[in-house]
């Protein structure tokens, strides 16, 4: 019953950041049709068969059943209901198709520019609600490095300190793995070691590497300093104190929080830990818990020291926030798409589909709560722009392409001929989704 309650929880999340795009999207169209005084037939959220519907003035309002799209059937227009019926009348001066041509571009990319200004108002609010909380490049000592890692893989070592990626300096190590950063083509990481900047170019498949082993994670960069100890829990019993560091595990030297998990979790028998306090250094040693057998680092009681500075910002503030974010994520998700085309990055293992997009939505859920619903949920967004205004019929980026044809030719290209695209157009698209949707099922079920 939990594993049917836990996939309830998946789809009904999945569901509300769908709705939200989805709404923002169609309206994008709606209210730009309305302004240029064409008539709207349809504003429909979701797909057929259809839930609700109720009709106000010339446009009936539906929810329909399938929750993974939507659409505004504008008269005079040839879209995704493939209705050709008022071809051979006379046009209407309501109708898109008497509009000029920059008009009807408008409506075209409003939903698209609707999806960004979304993902740039999500961001802007999570920024003035949340704040941010960034690690400053120059409080990190340096950083451990794990034997066989990709950090170590690419050259990196224990000790370095990371100050910047692509050949600039940073301010926050979380802008070394910002999206627009990390998908660039020649991506060089710039760490200092022995007083010396050294630049690291990584391989072609970097992203897939990461994306399958991890890279630096914040655990890297802290010291082994005990942050709190759980009360009756093997750690108090030995004498631990919030404060303590840890600068020895069975003899050999630690000096980062990464570092002392390690030597924790893997060991089976009991640990003789040198610690310091106040200047003063003393050994103890910590058993494994006699209940369990095991030793984590939840049972021992430690917990990471986190240094990390806190960042406010006014609503001016965030709005700029919100605007290098989404910035940020788009050029990130277009170098993305463009290592996937050239081969660099693995296409089954980086597209997904409506399941893997609900898979990452309750993850993000879970982790975040709400925070973590709205950053994906602006990504979303973001991403859902940049694929409707790709050039493929049947897509806003279709219609774009159709109407910039007519705007340097001067001359509509034939029904006939639109309504053929329009028909390969959703063939492709129903290929594609069967086909990302099986690769979502192989990889969530690791065929």
């Amino acid at each position: 019953m939990e594993w049917i309650f836990s996939l309830g929880n998946t789809v009904l999340i999945f569901i509300a950041a769908i709705f939200i795009l989805v709404t923002v999207h169609e309206l994008g169209h709606f209210i730009a049709a309305k302004m240029f005084g064409m008539r709207v037939n349809k504003f429909s959220i979701g797909f057929p068969p259809k839930i609700f519907g109720y009709k106000k003035g010339e446009t009936e309002y539906v929810i329909g059943a399938t929750p993974l799209g939507g659409y505004v059937q504008i008269a005079g227009m040839i879209d995704e209901s493939m209705d050709t019926d008022f071809v051979d009348q006379e046009v209407e001066q309501d109708e898109f198709r008497a509009k000029p041509v920059w008009q009807r571009i408008v409506v075209i990319t409003a939903g698209v520019i609707f999806n960004v200004i979304l993902a740039i108002f999500i961001y802007a609010g999570i920024a003035l609600h949340y704040g941010e909380t960034v690690v400053p490049v120059d409080s990190i000592q340096g950083i451990y490095v794990a034997d066989g890692s990709v950090a170590h893989q690419i050259g990196m070592r224990t000790g370095d300190r990371p100050i910047g990626v692509n050949g600039r300096e940073v301010d926050y190590f979380q802008q070394i793995l910002s999206p627009s950063a990390i998908t660039g083509r020649e991506l060089t990481f710039m760490v200092e070691r022995d007083g010396e900047v050294l630049n690291i170019p990584t391989p072609p498949n970097f992203l897939d590497l990461v994306g399958r082993d991890g890279f630096i994670s914040e655990l890297s960069f802290f010291p082994s300093i005990v942050a709190d100890v759980v009360e009756d829990g093997p750690a108090y019993r030995a004498g631990l104190q919030a404060g303590d560091k840890v600068v020895s595990v069975d003899g050999e030297s630690v000096g980062y929080w990464e570092q002392l998990v390690a030597k924790i979790q893997s060991a089976e028998e009991p640990l003789q830990l040198v610690v310091q306090r106040n200047g003063e250094t003393f050994e103890t040693a910590i058993a494994p818990d006699p209940d369990t057998g095991m030793i984590g680092i939840a049972r021992v009681g430690i917990d990471e020291v986190v240094r990390v500075n806190r960042l406010e910002y006014n609503i001016a503030q965030s709005l700029g926030v919100g605007l290098h974010r989404s910035n940020d994520t788009f050029f990130g998700i277009i170098q993305g798409i463009g290592r996937m085309f050239s081969g660099d990055i693995s296409v089954r293992d980086n597209l997904g589909g409506p399941v893997a997009i609900a898979s990452v939505t309750r993850e993000a859920t879970d982790r975040g709560g709400w925070l973590g619903f709205w950053n994906i949920t602006a990504f979303l967004s973001i991403t859902l722009a940049i694929m409707n205004m790709l050039p493929i019929p049947a897509l806003d980026g279709g219609h774009f392409m159709f109407l910039v044809y007519e705007g340097i030719t001067r001359r509509e290209p034939s029904p006939k001929v639109r309504m053929g695209l329009q028909q390969l157009g959703f063939i492709f698209l129903i290929g594609l989704f069967i086909l990302i949707t099986f690769n979502d099922i192989l990889r969530t079920f690791g065929g």
